[in-house]
């Protein structure tokens, strides 16, 4: 909605005449901005970018030409940076906080014919690749480290769980797994209403070190029920096994998948949108799907999940659970997301889930053709 970039700068504009101390760098800049969009997500990430340019600072605390000189120059960066939807709202900050009308620029994020938007040109597409990637790990930093300790934590804390509790129901690990994640679906329904909106991990907060905690709870909870109940009863269905995997391993398998499609995702995502959400075991699912479907291509040999009397071939789960989550990927998340479909795919959990799957698969095969080359070679010898 049109307004809130004004409401923004005025606010901002009354911190500096207040002589705030509070506000002497980007950082803090951003942090009191962020708190005051509440839910407005699609402009946290724009406004903590914004925040963070030095020429703010110097618009800010220049006046007269220099300041005016400032704000066309940020103008201007801005312009070749964002879609018009979240450049006239970037603007009407600047303009609210300086006092400074500014001309608006012409840039990439409005096709000079027609108007019409066009896919937005995020801060990392304007660095060169290797810098860009670079840049990109290390916004990621916080929340890839939290996360990766908290796996860890979670490894120690299910094998204390299983020892003392879930043995002695004679509970797996998959069923386990799959019971906490309905639970915690449920409870969002009531006591935990509020995680459906807070646990996920939002595009805008991702490169946020104060939100890096939703690194951790994103895999738990989702904000589409229908698509909790599908992976919870995908779970269930492909991680039955005559020898199931001990509950420790079955939680860090779950949590490493999770981060790791999340972590590619947004790698993809900050070049190509600038609104997606993270949540939920759609990486871990698909991932299973890829790495079934891939080995039974490669082994030549039909593979199957048992549903009481019923086999369920992988293929059909590949075109089945791909068919779901292309009707939930593909959709732009809010009027205002001007990304292609394409670009909303490639930046899906699902997506690098089936890919990280297949890989894996890939890898497995080779070992094991590798291993009876050796064994064959030895045996001749």
């Amino acid at each position: 909605m049109r307004g809130k970039g004004r409401e923004l700068g005025l606010q901002l504009r009354a911190w500096q005449e207040a002589g705030n101390p509070g506000l002497s760098n980007g950082r803090a800049i951003a942090n009191r901005l962020v708190d005051l969009l509440g839910a407005e997500e699609r402009l946290k990430g724009p406004v903590r970018d914004l925040a963070d340019q030095p020429l703010l600072l110097r618009a800010l605390q220049e006046s007269g030409a220099g300041r005016s000189t400032s704000v066309q120059l940020l103008a201007e960066q801005l312009g070749s940076t964002y879609a018009p939807a979240v450049l006239d709202e970037l603007l009407d900050l600047l303009e609210a906080a300086t006092g400074v009308a500014v001309s608006r620029p012409q840039g990439p994020g409005a096709n000079a014919e027609t108007g019409a938007p066009a896919a937005p040109v995020t801060p990392d597409a304007l660095r060169p690749p290797g810098q860009s990637l670079w840049h990109s790990l290390q916004a990621m930093g916080p929340g890839l480290a939290l996360a990766a300790g908290a796996a860890l934590v979670l490894r120690w804390l299910s094998g204390e769980l299983d020892h003392w509790l879930f043995k002695s129901w004679n509970w797996q690990g998959w069923l386990v797994l799959a019971l906490a994640l309905a639970l915690l679906q449920a409870l969002s329904l009531g006591p935990l209403k509020r995680a459906r909106r807070q646990w996920p991990l939002e595009q805008a907060d991702a490169t946020e070190p104060r939100q890096a905690w939703r690194w951790i709870t994103a895999p738990w909870i989702h904000h589409n029920h229908l698509e909790a109940v599908v992976n919870v009863a995908l779970l269930l269905l492909i991680l039955r096994a005559p020898s199931p995997l001990p509950l420790p391993d079955v939680v860090l398998r779950y949590v490493l998948t999770s981060l790791a499609t999340t972590a590619l995702a947004l790698l993809l995502a900050e070049r190509r949108t600038t609104e997606r959400r993270w949540d939920g075991a759609a990486g871990a699912v698909s991932a299973l799907i890829g790495l079934a479907a891939a080995s039974s291509l490669l082994r030549w040999r039909a593979l199957s999940f048992s549903l009481g009397p019923i086999d369920i071939p992988t293929w059909v789960l590949l075109l089945v659970y791909g068919a779901l989550q292309l009707g939930w990927q593909l959709p732009r998340q809010s009027e205002d997301d001007n990304s292609r479909p394409l670009d909303r795919l490639l930046s899906s959990q699902w997506w690098w889930g089936l890919v990280l799957g297949m890989a894996w698969a890939v890898f497995n095969r080779l070992e094991t053709l590798l291993q009876l080359v050796l064994k064959s070679r030895g045996a001749g010898g």
